[in-house]
């Protein structure tokens, strides 16, 4: 161990604690979830450094959540401008970003990708990749392709290899973006896929440092750990990075006494502040950006928005998650995981309505409260 490393480990010892609700309010706030923002849809996706984005409606809740006056057209009008694109980035999860980001983000988590291909390696003997890439970029670039029209035209050029594993592998060596139609509201179209230079009609710009990511990240999700920022992003190694920014950070620890780093200007709101509820959609990086998910996830309620291969959407309450919703028919359905106070109903059923105005103003909703969830 080296000095400057005993030094450190040192300091982060007598560093303030920072209670699970402290950070809480403090993630809450930079997730745009504490209050609503002014901010317009791209400022939001390029502070929140993407949304996760498996499906075509979670970006549309996520930020119906956290925005201020926002409309699905705000959204659904960058994406088919070629403003915000669906691309697959942090932990090998196809998230919507800003069109710059898609370009810089993509680099920086490229050695992922690169070791994500070696999982298949089995399916992929005898393949050459470089040639692989070179030849799916040429068939995405020529017209969008579906993967199994992708899976087809690569097997065609090794029949010996296993289909998914080529088409998987040219997913990673590439950055294909689902072009629209696809993930604009309220529209349906089947996968189809190029490459963000040719959908963009620019070159990848060089890949974001790692410093400015943790800066960022730091931005919107921290106070943080080096583990939870490896979480977030699916990359490793990432601590000779929080070493070189450290005299411009603050060092806090959590109740485990785990160092947190966080920027000196950012927000962190009296534990007390009240938190309204929300309505997330499943799959959002608020639950899913940190090593130790208990500043939103008590421990009791950890892995209960899913159920064998269904997820569902996360309801928060005071900050925290308290139950599921999803819409059944005609009714917005509720069910917490334990009994909520009358006021609590009733700020929820609120936060239901507005969200249904905003995005599902086509048709009358009921809100239901389903029974608790033992």
């Amino acid at each position: 161990m080296t000095k400057s490393t005993k030094a450190a480990k040192a300091v982060a010892r007598t560093a303030p604690v920072l209670t699970t609700r402290a950070l809480n309010r403090a993630t809450l706030e930079r997730q745009l979830l504490l209050r609503r923002s002014p901010l317009s849809a791209m400022a939001a996706v390029e502070h929140l450094v993407g949304l996760q984005a498996q499906e075509v409606k979670p970006p549309y809740y996520a930020l119906a959540a956290r925005l201020d006056g926002f409309t699905p057209e705000d959204l659904a009008g960058p994406l088919a401008d070629r403003a915000a694109v669906r691309i697959v980035t942090l932990r090998s999860t196809i998230h919507l970003h800003t069109a710059d980001d898609s370009l810089t983000l993509r680099p920086l988590v490229q050695p992922a990708r690169d070791r994500e291909v070696n999982l298949f390696r089995k399916g992929l003997a005898g393949v050459d990749l470089d040639r692989l890439a070179g030849l799916a970029r040429d068939l995405v670039e020529d017209g969008p392709r579906t993967m199994k029209q992708l899976r087809e035209a690569l097997s065609a050029q090794w029949p010996d290899a296993d289909p998914q594993s080529l088409a998987v592998a040219a997913r990673c060596k590439l950055p294909l973006v689902q072009v629209t139609p696809r993930g604009l509201w309220g529209r349906s179209a089947q996968v189809a896929l190029t490459t963000v230079e040719h959908w963009l009609g620019r070159p990848a710009g060089q890949a974001a440092s790692p410093d400015d990511t943790v800066l960022r990240y730091l931005a919107a999700f921290g106070p943080a750990s080096v583990k939870d920022m490896q979480t977030w992003s699916g990359l490793t190694r990432m601590r000779a990075a929080f070493e070189r920014l450290r005299p411009r950070l603050l060092t806090f620890q959590d109740e485990n006494g785990v160092e947190l780093f966080d920027l000196p200007d950012a927000p962190r709101p009296d534990p007390d502040t009240p938190a309204p509820p929300r309505f997330l959609p499943e799959f959002d990086n608020l639950l899913l950006s940190h090593a130790d998910r208990a500043r939103v996830i008590p421990p009791a309620n950890r892995g209960r928005t899913w159920q064998a291969n269904t997820f569902y959407c996360p309801l928060l309450v005071d900050g925290f998650l308290a139950g599921v919703w999803r819409i059944l028919g005609d009714a917005l359905v509720i069910e917490p995981f334990t009994e909520l106070s009358r006021q609590q109903r009733a700020e929820v059923a609120e936060e239901g309505e507005r969200m249904l105005r905003v995005l599902h103003s086509e048709k009358a909703y009921d809100v239901r409260f389903g029974s608790v969830i033992p």
